[in-house]
């Protein structure tokens, strides 16, 4: 197994190559996110104590919109915290295919894709000082990401959070490893 960075791990098994990316933030930015979704919560519990207390009929409609609201952000909070603490995303490529899940708890959707059908694989053409970027690639957002390929005619992004130098190094290993599984594969 080698190490591309703290975060970034490549194993070779066999006739094939494995990477796992895990999107932890720094410490105090962890704290962080934690404090803003118990805060959050704690801000939800008031709005239920307080919609339940209030039996005035003019205010049951905009209670439910602010409940609503909260809700919505609650599960946007409670995605990124448990993505930034226990989340990984991993890829494949073996058997002609390169595959890709974002894994929370060992759970998720792994989306295969053939690699004869795999385009103009690379780094996407982001503006790093763009507002934007600026706000996707923050640690409160499940992060940007870096890395991208065509599939039949469809734009596919993936390796959330990588930094520019993670991302070069890894797209140098894939891209080297994609032309030998064609080669392979004929």
């Amino acid at each position: 197994m080698e190490f591309i960075s703290e975060r970034v791990s490549i194993e070779r098994p066999g006739n094939g190559l494995s990477v796992v990316i895990a999107n932890r933030p720094r410490r105090m930015q962890t704290f962080l996110l934690v404090a803003w979704l118990l805060a959050w919560t704690f801000c939800g519990v008031v709005f239920f104590r307080e919609a339940g207390r209030n039996g005035d009929p003019a205010l049951r409609i905009p209670y439910i919109i602010l409940i609503a609201f909260w809700l919505y952000f609650e599960v946007r909070i409670l995605r990124v915290a448990l993505w930034r603490t226990k989340g990984f995303e991993l890829w494949r490529i073996k058997d002609g295919e390169f595959t890709i899940k974002d894994s929370l708890f060992g759970y998720g959707k792994a989306n295969r894709y053939f690699i004869d059908n795999i385009r103009r694989f690379g780094l996407l053409n982001m503006d790093e000082a763009s507002w934007k970027w600026q706000m996707s690639d923050s640690f409160w957002t499940r992060g940007a990401e870096r890395l991208g390929f065509e599939y039949q005619g469809k734009k596919m992004a993936f390796g959330r959070g990588l930094t520019k130098q993670e991302a070069d190094a890894l797209a140098h290993v894939v891209d080297k490893e994609l032309k030998r599984e064609r080669k392979a594969g004929r």
